[in-house]
């Protein structure tokens, strides 16, 4: 539907030249008086914050959206020129973003602590709306199944005392067909997301740097980095899965023609064990202060780092 593109892309023109300018936008349906851009982010817990590093909850619903999580540091940024929904929600998979509900369990537990009950949340997508100008959307590492695979990753990695790649033994014949399920899932969700908003601006953001270049800046059995995974686990989930799943997601918004923002180049150097205490914008399996649970998740300097990434991409 080219001609939707086309006006799709003129109405985006005057909204970021209205961001940009710090006015408030005009709707693209005729309205009595200016309205802020209406901005809809959807996404799993790289999107929600959800860590105890990224601050205090907003919303006691079990999605765990923290205060310093890159979607909260934006629209605090842009004010009364936008008017947000945030309903990102930790452990969301591209399902939950169209069709299917979740049932949340907030910050991520400990093994052994009682796991909080709340009720399901609806599909993200029931947040979008006809007069929605922007979407933004972070989601794909649960519809791969990335947690799953580190904890596992951590376990086999403790039997072998640090030796060889028992993760990639047991998941490497399984990676291509979690890979095939983002794609699939993802080029649906854009499509559905365009659908039901033809008007509204869609941006993609990507996952950042987690595991370093070369594996072995990580310390073995130190669980403010990978704990007890492999350093040539670690090589392989750098190169078999985070790679390419962001390599999926920039496709997939190349071929709906969506801006895609990548923290994968930008965060180079940043990884979980680049320099802990400093330069690491992700935490490990733990984060250093407060000593809580973080499951290589982005701290406060990487959604920052996401922020400043996104609202270019937005007044872009």
């Amino acid at each position: 539907m080219p001609h939707i593109k086309r006006g799709r892309a003129a109405l985006w023109t005057a909204a970021a030249l209205a961001l940009t300018a710090g006015l408030l936008l005009p709707g693209p349906r005729p309205a009595a008086a200016a309205q802020p851009v209406e901005w809809v982010t959807l996404g799993d817990s790289y999107t929600a914050g959800v860590i105890e590093a990224t601050g205090r909850v907003v919303a006691d619903d079990g999605c765990a959206r923290t205060v310093e999580s890159y979607p909260e540091i934006i629209r605090r940024g842009l004010g009364p020129r936008v008017h947000a929904v945030n309903v990102s929600c930790g452990g969301a998979t591209v399902e939950n973003i169209v069709s299917k509900e979740r049932i949340p369990v907030s910050r991520p537990v400990a093994p052994g602590q009682e796991t909080p009950e709340y009720p399901p949340t609806p599909p993200q997508i029931s947040a979008v709306t006809a007069d929605t100008d922007l979407i933004t959307v972070g989601v794909g590492s649960e519809t791969l199944g990335l947690s799953g695979i580190l904890a596992e990753c951590t376990a086999l990695g403790h039997e072998s005392a640090g030796l060889g790649a028992p993760c990639r033994d047991a998941f490497a014949g399984s990676v291509e067909s979690g890979l095939s399920k983002v794609r699939v899932e993802y080029a649906e969700m854009l499509r559905a997301l365009h659908d039901k908003a033809p008007f509204a601006r869609v941006i993609t953001v990507g996952y950042p740097r987690l595991v370093p270049e070369d594996p072995a800046l990580c310390r073995f059995n130190n669980p403010l980095e990978f704990g007890t995974i492999t350093p040539e686990d670690l090589r392989w989930l750098r190169t078999a899965l985070l790679e390419p799943l962001n390599a999926e997601i920039e496709h997939a918004a190349a071929e709906a023609g969506d801006t895609h923002v990548d923290l994968y180049a930008s965060s180079a150097g940043h990884s979980v064990c680049d320099d802990l205490g400093g330069r690491n914008w992700a935490d490990g399996l733990q984060s250093a202060v407060p000593r809580s649970w973080a499951y290589a998740h982005p701290n406060a300097r990487g959604q920052a780092h996401a922020a400043g990434r996104v609202r270019a991409a937005i007044l872009s």
